[in-house]
């Protein structure tokens, strides 16, 4: 009925992926033309033409029910639309979909059925819709035990979320500490979650700054002890300062209230993105040079 030529062909003239082209070619009889305009009806075409585009805005959501709580990431090119209530009921959507099912990849969340569509079926046709790309960049869901307790927190919109699972204690201690996540921004629990190599280089990094202040070797030993001891107070969560009594540290507040911190998980929009740096005038004026060739 069609090759795998075939299918070459359509990916190179619509930009879709493989697996959509073999469904496009199968669903037409291997009719090129009317396989393009399956594409183009399902929003697929379009889709994927904005694969080369940046999306490093979006949208982050929480939901805690019983005891599981789900914490997603979906991005879009603008703020503008991550505001967008077509956006936001889809990053809804999405989230109790993960919270209703036991998924673990998002090729499995993707893959998730609803009536005659998958959830990537509905993320296609939203890009389709709003013509931006839309990406569902990563999700964390996290069971707990009975005499455990979530606190999850968003802020400033939802541009930043935490979500804290303490054992003993109670919501209200681990929203606190959520709070204090997302506000200080901690790289781990505690010094024994630190990657070694993390570690390693910022002992090197502070050894060649003491060295390069001209103290002798026995000294300077001495002080990159005490800066490293800084850099955990920094990045540590149990060691921070807790943002609502500087008097005592995170640690020593979860302690008092009879919990300890058993995971920590926190995502910001966009962090590690590269945002692609736009220049206005260029654009606007490589728009007018290609209309009037």
């Amino acid at each position: 009925m069609f090759s795998a030529s075939d299918i070459k062909d359509l990916r190179d003239r619509t930009g879709a992926g493989m697996l959509d082209c073999k469904k496009a070619l199968e669903a037409t009889e291997g009719n090129m033309e009317k396989a393009i305009d399956w594409l183009r009806e399902k929003g697929i075409s379009k889709a994927a033409k904005k694969e080369s585009r940046v999306a490093a805005e979006g949208l982050c959501e929480l939901k805690v029910e019983g005891n599981t709580a789900v914490m997603v990431e979906v991005n879009s090119e603008t703020d503008f639309v991550a505001k967008n209530q077509e956006f936001t009921t889809f990053v809804d959507y999405l989230t109790t979909k993960i919270l209703e099912n036991p998924v673990t990849t998002n090729e499995e969340v993707l893959a998730l059925q609803d009536g005659d569509e998958t959830v990537q079926d509905k993320l296609v046709a939203l890009t389709a819709k709003i013509g931006e790309k839309l990406s569902f960049r990563r999700f964390v869901r996290v069971e707990k035990a009975d005499n455990e307790a979530f606190g999850a927190y968003t802020h400033m919109g939802g541009k930043i979320g935490a979500l804290i699972v303490l054992e003993g204690g109670n919501e209200e201690v681990a929203r606190e500490i959520a709070m204090h996540t997302a506000a200080m921004n901690p790289t781990c629990i505690n010094r024994d979650n630190v990657p070694s190599e993390m570690v390693e280089h910022e002992s090197a990094v502070i050894k060649e700054q003491v060295m390069n202040e001209g103290k002798p070797q026995e000294i300077a030993e001495k002080m990159v002890a005490g800066r490293l001891n800084k850099f955990y107070k920094e990045i540590c969560l149990e060691e921070q300062e807790f943002i609502k009594d500087s008097s005592v540290n995170v640690g020593t507040y979860a302690k008092n209230n009879g919990a300890t911190i058993k995971e920590m998980y926190r995502y910001q929009v966009g962090e590690g993105i590269e945002k692609k740096e736009e220049d206005f005038a260029s654009e606007v004026m490589s728009q007018i040079n290609g209309a009037n060739q």
